[in-house]
């Protein structure tokens, strides 16, 4: 009897040596006389488990994690093919771990369950059902269902995608038009987005082509972090599968509309990840960004009328056409409806993706989904939302992911990325960072941003060196304010939030000197 054995084939596995625990699955079945079918599936993203091994038994699916590739002989004469749970690693079934149990996986159901480029096991587990569901629809109902679910964009900025799509279908017909997708995944402690493009690329597929439907864009761009060379890969093979089956192309879904859909590899700057950046880098000039108005839904790519939205909020898509709008906005709180995929990272035990409905708090999310630190220490600070967010207290904590209950605070979810830091982090180093990195990633167009963030690196390392504390505090936070206000984009306009929240939160460390800090 042939036993179907899964090794998950995404960059993180691939890291802890995925291939290698497939290779010695081979050898130690063909040792043991038995066959065995190797499907090479997505994570499920419980990091802390990766490489995660499934077998496929009359039972169910039974996991052991984390394996590593010395210690497959040793399973596998503890019964590993059979499913038994005489080995330490044995997990039984992975989907009731509580890690995973206490989810609401809407956008991510599928990943870590089969082949991600197989498109007969996307269809199957219910793939393409909301794109053969637009194809019947009207441009306007389209737009409407995704209105009526309240999908916000899942980028950062969390403007409406229903509003967004809106703008540009009511954009004169006998226009070429756009849809780009930002997968310039660049934020700390985010990997969502890769997840989808490697673990469930159909699903961003589907997305972008319902999109088109909705609004007449003919043509469609994947703008790809270039260091995602695994999900360029996975995702021209899907775009190739996808149009072999009609899904994209001439004829999507028998709808007599055509979408066709390409990728194209980023520029490898941050600032790239601001939409009318990205839009100037795809037209192949440097990444600076736009003055707005116009908006890119009306002057986007080469000056046509462009819907621009990130890989989940795309991803989250068929689902709403799917199930209808109703059934995604019956999660959630306040205005914030639907799931949001978190990314936990940083000094954090068990780090992972989570998806769960806008609402539950981030004290939650670190012990009962993140276990603590992985240094076993006290937590300090917590950054959520990417390197231009704050860094959150623990006085904090008990706030409901919500976008606007994190606005109060004078922070943000952004992208959905929560970077923990224990008790021996110097905050102030933090601070310096966040204006560091400004420096270093700024496009330069705009002189709050480029001149500010420089500054704003010699003024910390003043206060940091004890000179003139006070005065240059002062100076810091004047700085601070003509950034937030003066800055043309995100870029300049938010750098100072976590050096704000450093100064208000952690003023003790910004006052100390390094080797204070360390002593």
């Amino acid at each position: 009897m042939t036993i179907t054995v899964y090794v998950p084939c995404d960059t993180t596995a691939l890291s802890l040596g995925a291939d290698r625990v497939a290779q010695e699955l081979k050898h130690a079945a063909a040792a043991q006389g038995q066959e065995i079918n190797l499907v090479r599936n997505g994570s499920r993203g419980l990091f802390w488990l990766e490489p995660l091994v499934e077998v496929q038994t009359p039972e169910g699916r039974v996991a052991y994690g984390p394996v590593e590739p010395e210690q497959v002989e040793e399973l596998a004469a503890a019964g590993l093919f059979e499913g038994k749970p005489d080995h330490p690693l044995h997990l039984g079934d992975i989907e009731k771990h509580p890690y995973l149990a206490q989810q609401q996986r809407l956008t991510f159901a599928r990943i870590g369950i089969t082949d991600p480029i197989c498109i007969d096991d996307y269809i199957a587990l219910g793939g393409f059902a909301g794109l053969k569901k637009a194809a019947a629809l009207t441009p306007q109902n389209i737009v409407d269902e995704v209105k009526a679910s309240g999908l916000r964009g899942r980028g950062g900025a969390a403007f409406p995608a229903g509003i967004k799509w809106q703008t540009v279908l009511d954009e004169p017909h006998n226009q070429q038009k756009y849809v780009v997708c930002n997968a310039d995944e660049g934020d700390s402690g985010t990997f969502a987005d890769r997840l989808v493009m490697e673990c469930d690329p159909y699903m961003l597929i589907e997305g972008m082509a319902i999109a088109g439907l909705a609004v007449g864009a003919t043509l469609g761009f994947i703008y790809l972090r270039s260091e995602y060379l695994l999900s360029e890969t996975m995702l021209n093979e899907a775009i190739r599968r996808a149009e072999a089956q009609g899904y994209l192309g001439e004829n999507v879904c028998g709808s007599g509309r055509p979408f066709h859909l390409e990728v194209r590899l980023g520029a490898g700057a941050y600032i790239c990840g601001e939409e009318t950046s990205l839009l100037e880098s795809l037209e192949g000039k440097r990444g600076l960004v736009r003055s707005k108005p116009p908006l890119p839904a009306i002057k986007g790519l080469f000056g046509q009328p462009t819907v621009v939205n990130n890989v989940l909020s795309l991803a989250a898509v068929p689902y709403i056409m799917a199930n209808g709008g109703k059934a995604y906005a019956d999660y959630g709180m306040g205005r914030s409806l639907g799931t949001l995929p978190i990314q936990l990272a940083g000094n954090i035990k068990q780090g992972g993706l989570i998806e769960l409905a806008f609402g539950v708090t981030l004290r939650a999310v670190l012990e009962d989904f993140g276990a603590g630190t992985f240094t076993g220490r006290p937590m300090k600070a917590v950054q959520v939302g990417g390197p231009l967010m704050a860094y959150m207290p623990e006085s904090q904590w008990d706030t409901p992911m919500d976008y606007e209950a994190f606005a109060a605070l004078s922070a943000g979810i952004g992208h959905g990325g929560v970077v923990v830091f224990d008790d021996t982090v110097d905050m102030g180093e933090q601070a310096r960072f966040a204006m560091e990195f400004c420096a270093v990633e700024s496009c330069g167009k705009c002189t709050p941003c480029r001149i500010g963030s420089v500054r704003g690196v010699e003024v910390i390392d003043r206060i940091r060196a004890g000179e003139n504390q006070n005065s240059n505090l002062e100076l810091l936070e004047d700085l601070c304010e003509t950034m937030v206000d003066g800055s043309l984009c995100a870029m300049g306009g938010m750098t100072p939030f976590p050096v704000q929240s450093v100064m208000k939160y952690f003023p003790e460390d910004l006052m100390a000197s390094p080797r204070q800090v360390e002593a």
